[in-house]
């Protein structure tokens, strides 16, 4: 019996507990109301009237009261959230460590930010850092750049480097762990309405409607854009004739090849003449004469004023459309220039191709003496080809004269038909910073490693 009592006083308590859900409140008032309803059919089967208040504080009236009061409690505590009221009062601050082995010039670059040299710039990115819950490393960690007007920014990374991350924190779909960022003044942070008017964004996969017309999209976008009505046809069209979809314009977008998908996903980013334009991969899947065409277009916005940040894997885009760029690795900023500054400073020196004649026809060429020459003339040079007649050499550590130099003073009697001198290229500067990209589960098996390294192990004894 006394079990029986301390469980019903146990449901008792539990009720007033369960009060601060509103769920709850809810659920509990309409069984209390569906068993009064029962109880008072019962009652009139006997001739007899029973009536209950349903406002009574200890029948639904407490329920009720409960709601309008976390009602106003919830929704406030909610917009102090999404306005992230808590982590810039509350919260303790972000544990900011010195950033080591930083660039020279990303190390310039983010002095030039703290010094407020980005003030006229169109994006400002100053300590954005992004940690997602569950793992230890920064997807992306502590970037700091600012791009101008008439400028396309380059982003490069193999894939799980925090390009993606970092064009999803700018467009506010993920929420920012540390740092700042500004596009054409407004704060990603507390004014991101403000941001999305001066932004278009075309995202690593195409978020496009399959059952509306690429016209379709056009208006739709213009009309969310600001567009006046009377100049959203001229604009959709401007759309259309730009990225050249005037073939495809009226048919339903999930008939479109991917190339035309991504065609439309960048000229929705376009529509409106953003200060700032995003474009994540905008290239994958389209055919060279696809590719050049929107290259042109890429041109036209830089040409107009506006800002262009660009993340690609093809290095002949970044070269032909890349003012600057940043090779990320890790979620940080590994080098930062223009594309010939980063060969220069990054590059593996030069690459000599030679083309070697036969002694007399008929014969093959001799490549045994000009391999000795170049391997006594240019120590450490590695053979990168070899062929029939040819022959390609990469050479670290040398001068440009001093190639020209030796090569020409040799040519007659090595018999070199011609030759060619060229940079390093893009692609292999990117592939020297790739290879430094792990993941978080080889950084922990690297520490393990380590870690065993430093232990002493002691022999056991067996029994």
């Amino acid at each position: 019996m006394k079990e029986l009592q301390s469980l019903l006083t146990f449901n008792e308590w539990l009720k007033k507990w369960l009060l601060v859900f509103p769920h709850f409140c809810l659920g509990r008032g309409l069984i209390d109301m569906a068993m009064n309803q029962a109880v008072t059919d019962v009652y009139a089967r006997f001739g007899e009237e029973y009536t209950k208040d349903p406002f009574r504080w200890d029948f639904v009236g407490r329920n009720i009261f409960f709601m309008l009061v976390e009602g106003f409690v919830y929704f406030t505590l909610n917009v102090l959230i999404q306005y992230r009221f808590f982590l810039d009062h509350w919260l303790p601050d972000y544990k900011q460590t010195v950033v080591q082995d930083e660039d020279d010039d990303v190390a310039e670059e983010r002095q030039r930010i703290y010094m407020g040299g980005s003030k006229k710039d169109i994006l400002q990115i100053r300590d954005l850092s992004k940690t997602y819950v569950g793992r230890k490393r920064a997807a992306v960690d502590r970037i700091c750049v600012g791009v101008p007007t008439g400028e396309c920014f380059g982003l490069l990374g193999v894939n799980g480097a925090g390009k993606t991350t970092t064009f999803k924190m700018l467009t506010g779909d993920t929420d920012v762990s540390f740092g700042e960022a500004a596009v054409a003044g407004y704060s990603i942070l507390t004014e991101i309405h403000d941001v999305h008017q001066n932004m278009g964004y075309c995202p690593q996969f195409d978020a496009i409607d399959e059952l509306l017309t690429g016209r379709e999209h056009l208006y739709l976008y213009a009309r969310l854009r600001g567009v006046p009505e009377s100049e959203i046809p001229k604009v959709a069209e401007w759309g259309i004739q730009k990225l050249g979809l005037t073939e495809y314009a009226g048919c339903s977008a999930g008939t479109y090849s991917g190339g035309n998908k991504r065609k439309l996903s960048t000229a929705i980013a376009m529509i409106g003449c953003p200060a700032l334009v995003l474009l994540d991969e905008p290239t994958t899947g389209m055919d060279p004469h696809s590719r050049r065409f929107l290259w042109n277009a890429i041109m036209s916005v830089i040409q107009d004023g506006r800002a262009v940040v660009l993340t690609s894997h093809s290095m002949e885009e970044c070269e032909a459309l890349c003012t600057r760029l940043a090779i990320m690795v890790n979620g940080t900023f590994k080098c930062l220039g223009t594309i010939q500054h980063l060969k220069y400073k990054f590059g593996d020196g030069y690459v000599v191709t030679m083309k070697i004649k036969a002694a007399k026809a008929g014969l093959s060429p001799e490549l045994e003496p000009v391999e000795s020459f170049m391997e006594s003339s240019f120590p450490g040079c590695v053979q990168r080809e070899k062929h029939y007649n040819t022959l390609q050499y990469e050479i670290a550590s040398s001068s440009l004269a001093r190639i020209f130099q030796l090569v020409v003073a040799n040519k007659d009697r090595l018999s070199i038909e011609d030759y060619s001198v060229s940079q390093t290229t893009l692609d292999q500067v990117f592939v020297n910073f790739a290879k430094q990209q792990t993941g978080e589960d080889e950084d922990v098996t690297l520490h393990r490693r380590t870690a065993r390294k430093d232990m002493k192990i002691l022999p056991v004894k067996g029994k």
